[in-house]
């Protein structure tokens, strides 16, 4: 981008040049520089809108909590339509590409944005928390209906849930595997919790009468 020339929402062109460089280098590598390089800005322009460096993430994760939080707040209108498994990985992947594993590792990287975004947005706003709270209450909306088995326990498959998109938005090698991933591994939690797709659900008994 030519030097001078005027950019609109010029917060939102650095916030998308952040997770780019957070992507392709890791958090580690962030900085004030590597931002507005990415960007293709002046070097001094991230500070004419935020004090420093700190400033700029925590607005940066605030942004993309709210947006995360946003989208996972549709999940549980979805109670009722579609399969279940598509709905979760819908309300997964709903946000841009980049963005969730951009956010994911930075809060993993910088832990103390986690209360800044709370601070802002309020408790479970952070990432994969919201999509916590929205896949359990959508699971649980779900079974209200009979379309997930009463066996099932909604609290444990939505940590279950965020437990393996948190690994694979660390892991994975790119946008298509993470996809595929989340997707492939969703439909096997999910499978055998429908209504339809196999029968009622029983403990495994353990050696000595425990079950689990």
């Amino acid at each position: 981008m030519p030097r001078g020339v005027a950019i609109p929402e010029i917060r939102q062109h650095l916030f998308a040049a952040a997770e780019q460089v957070i992507v392709r280098d890791g958090p580690a590598k962030l900085s004030g520089r590597a931002v507005t390089g990415q960007a293709g800005v002046a070097s001094g322009l991230l500070y004419a809108h935020f004090a420093d460096l700190d400033e700029f993430l925590a607005a940066y994760a605030v942004d993309r909590g709210f947006l995360v939080s946003a989208e996972a707040a549709n999940l549980p209108r979805r109670a009722g339509s579609g399969s279940v498994a598509g709905n979760l990985c819908d309300a997964v992947l709903a946000t841009p590409p980049v963005t969730l594993p951009a956010l994911t590792r930075l809060l993993v990287s910088r832990p103390e944005l986690t209360g800044r975004v709370r601070a802002v947005l309020g408790e479970r706003t952070a990432g994969l928390d919201a999509i916590e709270g929205a896949a359990a209450t959508y699971l649980r909306r779900e079974q209200r209906l009979g379309r997930v088995v009463e066996a099932a326990d909604p609290g444990a498959l939505a940590l279950t849930l965020v437990g393996v998109v948190h690994h694979v938005m660390l892991t994975a090698p790119g946008e298509a595997d993470a996809r595929t991933r989340i997707r492939d591994v969703v439909t096997a939690l999910v499978t055998g919790l429908s209504s339809g797709d196999a029968p009622q659900l029983r403990p495994v008994t353990r050696r000595g009468g425990r079950s689990c």
